[in-house]
């Protein structure tokens, strides 16, 4: 019977099913590999300014398709650059980072904003290189391609929110590109819902030859890196250390991949910021509070990342397009779709849930309202459990009493939801004020 209960509870935090007039093509997702690679390499220090090699000629085209998806819908995305000068080990004499951004506003609040990104810049064996050829096929042209082809398969929809799709630099300098974009989000008031971050999306083959094509990896911090130490404080007393807004994100990407069997991925929801001692560009969003995550692949191969190109003892190094699965590089894009349909559509979370039911057998559950929800629904499950188990749907309040749920034993949090059936990230209860 407790599994009963949490499929439903899976399929509840899931989006309502909606017509797809596109779907990823993996033939599309090779082609526009294979273009990234043929610029030589494209190192963030390498040519900004010849035609045909390096990061400069490969952002230019990268904006040409935008634009080309463009002309299709009738302008239906907004393409322009961003820039800014980085300093750093990896940039002794500094570099101007250029991301290259397609706007698709809201048609609602385009101020609530869903970014779907993967670094565009590629490197080899040694970081300041950036002569030698460096493909970069898998990192990270799979996740370049990624946001393109979402652009290309989304373009034309209508959103209440605003996706932003985004080719960003200097990832292997010092996760720049990811930098300049969160601080152009915070100066521009995005009020960002998610943040997808596509780094390494595109191989199926590890490095001990085992093959994993049915999962991906999405990594989510839980306890918010941008708590202050009052907050913390808070966290120690009422828990939660598993239901900060990017925990939450990666449970709603688990939750629509898990509602949605033609997808054919197993999301493993890795409860960490990164790969152990990595990182990647979602990190400078989380240091501004953005709720942010990294999908990357099942199984790596580091033969094939951030290697010189050559054959020693038989072993192949070097990230070529021959290592990669474009079939299932279509498998994440389609996750990637799926996520920013419902994010863009639904409303933004509850800003806070408050919780009223100390000595008490019952629990008040309490929440801000959300412009334009056209209800809410309010998930609990007891306090040793990871995924939510109940839930009631809540329309015309923002409160409601849970009878026989004890707080002392349960965690309760709140989402939002559209008129379609569209729901938010749910955002967790806490200690109500107290009087």
């Amino acid at each position: 019977m407790k599994k009963l209960i949490l499929i439903a509870a899976a399929s509840a935090l899931c989006a309502p099913v909606l017509a797809q007039t596109k779907a990823p093509d993996a033939a599309r997702l090779k082609g526009t590999v294979e273009k990234l690679v043929s610029f030589g390499t494209r190192h963030t220090l390498s040519s900004a300014t010849d035609p045909k090699r390096g990061i400069g000629a490969a952002r230019r085209w990268g904006a040409g398709e935008f634009a080309r998806i463009s002309k299709g819908c009738g302008g239906c995305l907004s393409v322009e650059t961003i820039s800014g000068p980085f300093t750093g080990p990896r940039a002794p004499d500094g570099v101007e980072v250029v991301d290259v951004l397609a706007i698709q506003k809201g048609t609602g609040d385009p101020n609530q904003v869903v970014i779907v990104a993967g670094h565009i810049d590629s490197r080899v064996s040694d970081v300041m290189n950036a002569i030698s050829d460096a493909p970069g096929a898998n990192d990270n042209a799979s996740g370049s391609a990624l946001v393109i082809e979402a652009a290309r398969v989304l373009a034309g929809e209508k959103f209440d929110g605003t996706i932003v799709y985004a080719l960003l630099s200097g990832e292997e300098q010092g996760l720049w590109g990811g930098k300049l974009l969160a601080e152009t989000a915070k100066k521009r008031g995005w009020q960002v819902r998610a943040m997808l971050n596509n780094d390494i999306v595109g191989n199926t083959v590890g490095q001990n030859g085992q093959r994993v094509a049915d999962r991906v990896r999405v990594f989510s911090e839980g306890i918010r890196f941008s708590e202050d130490a009052k907050a913390n404080l808070t966290r120690r007393a009422i828990g939660g250390e598993d239901d900060g807004p990017s925990r939450a994100l990666a449970k709603k990407i688990d939750g629509i991949a898990k509602g949605d069997p033609g997808i054919g991925l197993d999301v493993f929801a890795v409860r960490r910021l990164d790969r152990f001692g990595r990182g990647g560009d979602h990190s400078p969003f989380l240091e501004l509070g953005f709720p942010a995550v990294r999908f990357s692949v099942g199984i790596e191969n580091y033969d094939r990342q951030h290697q010189d190109l050559r054959t020693e003892n038989g072993r192949v190094y070097g990230d070529t397009v021959e290592g990669m699965d474009f079939p299932y590089l279509a498998k994440v894009t389609a996750l990637n779709v799926a996520t920013l349909r419902v994010l863009a559509d639904a409303p933004a979370a509850p800003a806070s849930v408050s919780l009223d039911g100390a000595l008490s057998m019952d629990t008040r559950v309490f929440w801000d309202a959300v412009p334009g929800a056209a209800g809410y629904k309010v998930y609990w499950r007891r306090a040793d459990a990871q995924d939510w188990t109940d839930s009631r749907a809540v329309t015309g309040a923002t409160q409601t009493v849970l009878k026989d749920v004890v707080v002392d034993d349960h965690f309760i949090g709140v989402a939002a939801v559209a008129k379609d059936g569209a729901e938010s990230l749910v955002t967790f209860g806490g200690m109500a004020p107290r009087k």
